[in-house]
């Protein structure tokens, strides 16, 4: 084990943080007519879950500056795979709404995802708080 990855807990996720995966399962209990067309589990939580395992381990970077890329990048590709779905789905209300959720998505975790906060979801959760 390299010394970056020394003091690195377990990987662990929620999904989608700030309750968009705990709500999109809660939508479909509630209107079960939704899962055909949208599945239980929301289009984008595999994009949340690639998003954190970044986000873990601070995209495997060891200077600050390849930190702010490496995060920007993260928050980025989040983005566009999140947006995604819309673009293929040849629906211009789908597309509109997948790409303002990537818009709203990647400002909440430049906003809160912060290196060094106390929150669970910071970039380089993995490690201990700074």
């Amino acid at each position: 084990m390299g010394k970056l990855e020394e003091g690195l807990a377990p990987f662990t996720t929620d999904g989608c943080s700030g309750g968009l995966s705990w709500t999109w399962r809660r939508a479909v209990a509630a209107f079960p007519e939704l899962a055909p067309q949208t599945g239980e589990i929301p289009a984008w939580e595999q994009c949340c879950i690639t998003h954190d395992r970044a986000y873990h381990n601070a995209g495997g970077t060891r200077t600050a500056i390849d930190s702010y890329d490496a995060r920007l990048a993260a928050d980025q590709a989040l983005r566009a795979c999140v947006s995604a779905p819309g673009a293929q789905s040849g629906s211009l209300a789908e597309a509109l709404f997948y790409d303002q959720l990537g818009v709203a998505m990647f400002r909440a975790v430049r906003f809160g995802g912060k290196p060094c906060s106390s929150y669970s979801w910071r970039w380089g959760y993995g490690f201990a708080a700074c």
